[in-house]
């Protein structure tokens, strides 16, 4: 069994940062992409950011030169710092996994953090 914990959510004004981590763990022998997707109120969930295991990255139009996401490999944990956010950003912020274990290759989520931007 595959776990993803997320953790850095919570309160910030409109112009501030916060730095969401992600940490897979369980039977893993490899995590191929890991990212972050979004759900605000109302709203399908989308995509913010994506990272390969070799590092290639993709950015939500939304988002780019705002936020950046990385990895850690010898962690199994990937961060999303989100820059100069906007309340437009406020949503649960959920962090996926695609990885390969015992029973083959599959998607995980986290459980979500909430981010809220307000003033």
């Amino acid at each position: 069994q595959v776990q993803l914990v997320e953790s850095g959510g919570g309160l910030v004004q409109p112009g501030g940062s916060l730095r969401l981590s992600c940490a897979a763990s369980g039977s893993i022998s490899g995590i191929d992409t890991m990212g972050w997707y979004r759900q605000a109120p109302g709203k399908q969930r989308e995509l913010v950011a994506v990272i390969t295991s070799g590092g290639s990255r993709n950015y939500a139009d939304s988002v780019k030169g705002r936020f950046t996401i990385s990895r850690d490999n010898a962690k199994n944990t990937a961060y999303l710092q989100m820059n100069s956010l906007k309340p437009e950003d406020t949503a649960v912020y959920y962090c996926n996994a695609v990885v390969s274990s015992g029973i083959g290759l599959r998607g995980y989520w986290g459980q979500g953090t909430q981010v809220t931007v307000s003033s």
